[in-house]
């Protein structure tokens, strides 16, 4: 008698072991604190490209003429971005317009880069149609690039008129477990 009894016991236990088991996260997830989201370094950075490039367009642009942000696109599939990319040009535009520039919102999908036979990049004449539209005096687009450590970024500020670039900056982020997050998304 005594042996069912203690065979329940064990089945019980282990019941309750195995269920408690099951509701406990495989991996604990690390809480990000106010403190450290206001200290992570990817705004500075994106801000600093566009500082960069806000440098080089001095006397060239008129700050209350139009410009366009164009999403920051995957270098080996230019019709793809990514949550990172959209995050970048979003960054961007935010900078050029605390830097007293008109941003005009547009999210741009498949339609700002064509590739040519030699992988050279162009701006459609889609484009071309939408800063001529919106009066748009320059158009910003980029392209990043993932190797196994870094994503490497390129922006420019491009005349749509003349295709002439007016501006460029290169930067890279490092790929950690935040970055790689944003970039699973292509899209």
């Amino acid at each position: 008698m005594r042996k069912p009894a203690i065979l329940a016991a064990v089945l019980a236990a282990s019941v309750l072991v195995t269920t408690g088991c099951a509701t406990e996260p495989v991996a604990q997830r690390k809480e990000v604190s106010f403190d450290a989201a206001a200290a992570n370094p990817l705004i500075p950075s994106n801000y600093a490209a566009a500082d960069s490039l806000l440098a080089q367009l001095r006397g060239q642009l008129a700050p209350a003429q139009a410009l366009i942000a164009a999403t920051v696109v995957n270098i080996d599939a230019l019709e793809q971005s990514s949550t990172l990319g959209r995050l970048i040009s979003e960054q961007v535009s935010a900078r050029f317009t605390l830097a007293g520039y008109r941003m005009v919102e547009m999210k741009f999908r498949n339609n700002v880069y064509m590739a040519r036979d030699q992988g050279e990049l162009m701006l459609t004449r889609e484009i071309r149609d939408l800063a001529s539209s919106h009066d748009a005096q320059a158009v910003v687009v980029g392209t990043y690039a993932q190797s196994s450590e870094l994503v490497f970024v390129n922006l420019k500020v491009i005349q749509p008129e003349t295709n002439v670039v007016l501006a460029v900056h290169d930067y890279a982020l490092p790929l950690d477990s935040m970055t790689r997050s944003m970039l699973r998304g292509s899209r």
